[in-house]
């Protein structure tokens, strides 16, 4: 077995497995589209001959392709979407170059579904009219699964097969223009088990068998294609029936690599919370409150283990839901209410694939439950609900308050404080909890550092990133700092090169891990919009 991490807990290929839900969700594929496009790829790489490590690096390359998916999702939904970032994703994940009448028929019919015709006429021109759409998005896809890959400890064979996840065969591809041999290896293997995938679940054997062919030579490594297309029938059936999961698990190559399950969970949790501009850094904010409350409840270590992972972990399903609920700001309506409350439940079936994350996912589905049963997604009586449940409950809850939402401006650490207890003295929140959460808050205190400092940010840069991390424009930038557009972009260039990033998922991770955006970061003269 292949350890990486400081602590080995249990196999990468489970953790990964059972979260890869959360991609399916968040790009609209039915379940277990990962699974089976990664048993499509290995078994490809195999029939080619592949050796061990190599089929390793496909394994794990078609794992992570999609880890960051959500890394877009803002631009995705508010200026190519008409606010459904979900189904914008779901259309361009078959769209080629080469195609222009399906692909621009198959936009027209998806992108901005759900939404009135203006809305999608105006995002279907938007996403047409930019040139630099698709170098945008492949520069965003690139980055945030290169640095989950990183996060995780994988080997340099897939950290570089992931930087080229939007390229092509052919060379038309994004951001680099690579072009045949000149993509690494696993990611061709990769894109043909990917696309096939797709084709099999929306054209049946025979589409799928057509189209792959048609592309052999242009988006797709003429070999690994050619192989899908002689053995099609055989492998559909390796993908189909109620055992992908077994089959997936039974494909990895040996030896096994291990990873710290907690670090995995840290992993998700920021590129989760990439999905809005509104919620960069909460869910990392969340464990750490959680964390520091339960040592003021005094609970054991591995509970603490299980309830920091939880906090980490609690929203993956908001992946599921389009951008238009999560950032609107008006109030809901009773359908857009009703899924909100399903994230809840995403949750919960997100974490529960794999087993070692079954005592988070118990913690996690029932963060939004409340004592007095009037939370979801199931409504629970706070007797039913375990200590840890009530600790995140309230530690979310403290979180959220910080932080800026479409709908409300973010409260100080204090005005939090007294809102969380009023929710204890109404019966919604344990008062025990509470009280832990605001006692290990330290209300009243501030940052005394400077985060980023370290990269050389200036003052300005370091506004100038926070503001792009909410997703404002160069020009709404540049209005809330009294400054030009242009001089808005020599900052972001600026700042992209010190920091070592090229998209806006990418700034936002740096700063979410330097504590500038999130429940954490209360220095609020950084971000003038708050």
């Amino acid at each position: 077995m292949i350890c990486i991490g400081s602590m080995a807990t249990a196999r990468l290929a489970e953790l990964l497995g059972g979260l890869s839900l959360f991609a399916d969700l968040a790009d609209g594929f039915p379940p277990e589209k990962v699974l089976r496009s990664t048993l499509l790829a290995v078994e490809i790489a195999r029939r080619e001959g592949l050796g061990a490590a190599e089929v390793r690096d496909v394994y794990y390359v078609t794992l992570l392709r999609y880890a960051g998916c959500v890394g877009f999702s803002h631009e995705e939904a508010h200026v190519y979407g008409a606010g459904n970032d979900i189904a914008t994703r779901s259309v361009m994940a078959m769209a080629d170059p080469t195609e222009p009448l399906g692909t621009l028929l198959a936009i027209a019919r998806g992108v901005g579904k759900g939404a009135a015709l203006p809305s999608r006429a105006r995002a279907v021109a938007a996403l047409l009219s930019d040139r630099h759409a698709i170098e945008k998005h492949a520069r965003t896809q690139c980055e945030t699964a290169l640095w989950a890959a990183r996060a995780v400890s994988m080997s340099d064979g897939v950290v570089a097969a992931l930087g080229a996840i939007c390229e092509r065969w052919d060379g038309l591809g994004a951001p680099g223009r690579l072009a045949g041999e000149a993509l690494a290896l696993p990611m061709r293997v990769h894109q043909v088990g990917d696309v096939a995938d797709i084709a099999l679940g929306r054209l049946g054997v025979g589409g799928a068998r057509e189209l792959v062919a048609r592309r052999a030579g242009k988006q797709l490594d003429p070999r690994f294609a050619g192989r899908f297309v002689a053995d099609a029938d055989e492998l559909a059936a390796l993908v189909s029936g109620s055992d992908v999961w077994e089959r997936y698990l039974a494909a990895e190559p040996e030896p096994f690599v291990l990873a710290d399950a907690s670090a995995v969970a840290r992993a998700f949790a920021n590129l989760a919370d990439l999905k809005s501009v509104f919620t960069a850094g909460h869910s990392p904010g969340v464990a750490a409150r959680a964390r520091l409350a339960a040592r003021e409840l005094g609970l054991g270590g591995d509970v603490t283990v299980e309830l920091e992972r939880a906090g980490w972990l609690h929203d993956l399903g908001r992946a599921a839901i389009a951008n238009a609920v999560w950032d609107k700001p008006g109030p809901l309506g009773a359908a857009e209410r009703e899924q909100v409350r399903m994230h809840a439940y995403y949750t919960d079936r997100i974490l529960g694939r794999a087993p070692t994350f079954a005592a988070a996912a118990r913690i996690a589905a029932a963060t939004h439950e409340r004592c007095d049963g009037g939370g979801y997604y199931r409504g629970l009586p706070g007797a039913t609900l375990e200590p840890a449940a009530r600790l995140l409950a309230a530690a979310d809850a403290f979180a959220a308050m910080q932080e800026l939402r479409p709908h409300r401006p973010a409260m100080s650490a204090g005005e939090a404080a007294d809102a969380l207890a009023r929710e204890a003295r109404d019966g919604r929140l344990c008062p025990r909890s509470v009280d832990a959460v605001i006692a290990s808050a330290g209300v009243g205190s501030r940052p005394t550092t400077t985060p980023g400092a370290g990269r050389g940010l200036s003052d300005r840069e370091i506004e100038v990133l926070v503001l792009l991390a909410r997703g404002k424009s160069n020009r709404e930038i540049g209005a809330l700092l009294d400054i030009s557009p242009r001089t808005v972009q020599n900052h972001v260039a600026h700042v992209y090169d010190k920091i070592g990033v090229y998209s806006r998922a990418g700034a936002t991770l740096f700063a979410v891990e330097a504590g500038l955006v999130g429940a954490g970061a209360r220095d609020e003269h950084r971000d003038p919009s708050r």
